[in-house]
């Protein structure tokens, strides 16, 4: 995928429902609403070294802005917002924007397009192997005690006499960043600034996503 393509979007998940289609078939999709997107600064080769597009999504209180922050969304003439992410862009790309200007839904995507979803995938606190690795269980009963949901034995034979570095075991789960691939675009509501993707992505609702065109996507006519 050439880098002009890897413009997207910052927003949040609302939540989730379904769409009907002509035929009567259901379909479950996601609502994110990406509205309010601004480019806060535009990186040049020259002056940065590469090439890319900052944007903020979202409002935050002046109270909760640093002042270097707040000194470089001045500059560029933006309110300040919730999240700022980077897009590396082409030059070409680069230069259709300037700073202070806003990127529409429409602009960006359309119904039917492939796109790849980052988001925080919801934390599950501390979790046991079972769960985290999705171990199988030891045996019920005949003769197993107080061995149902344990992992086993860890440890090796003498040599090397350690456990190495890496060992499926109990531990935190979820609270990582997470990308789902090639999703559909099912509807886009550009009065309202809300893409409707099909099926789940990452995070708990009201948590901060990051929309993509896919990477992974087969182009139009491929087999």
């Amino acid at each position: 995928m050439s880098l002009s393509n890897s413009l997207g979007l910052l927003g949040r998940k609302v939540g989730m429902m379904r769409l009907f289609t002509d035929d009567g078939d259901a379909v479950p999709v996601t609502v994110v609403d990406v509205s309010n997107n601004r480019v806060t600064q535009v990186k040049t080769q020259e002056n940065d070294g590469y090439v890319a597009l900052q944007v903020t999504f979202g409002t935050r209180k002046a109270s909760r802005v640093t002042k270097p922050e707040a000194g470089h969304l001045a500059k560029a003439g933006v309110e300040s917002g919730e999240i700022v992410r980077e897009f590396q862009v082409s030059a070409e790309a680069a230069s259709k924007y300037a700073a202070g200007a806003s990127l529409p839904v429409g602009d960006l995507f359309a119904v039917g397009q492939k796109v790849d979803v980052q988001g925080t995938s919801i934390g599950k606190g501390f979790a046991g192997t079972i769960k985290r690795h999705h171990f199988s269980s030891q045996r019920a009963s005949h003769g197993n005690s107080r061995s149902h949901n344990v992992p086993g034995s860890i440890s090796m034979a003498q040599d090397p006499g350690r456990v190495f570095p890496g060992k499926k075991m109990s531990g935190h789960l979820g609270d990582v960043t997470v990308t789902t691939q090639n999703l559909d675009v099912i509807r886009i509501d550009e009065s309202r600034q809300l893409l409707l993707i099909k099926g789940a992505i990452p995070g708990s609702r009201g948590g901060f996503v990051t929309v993509r065109p896919s990477v992974k996507a087969a182009p139009k006519g491929a087999n």
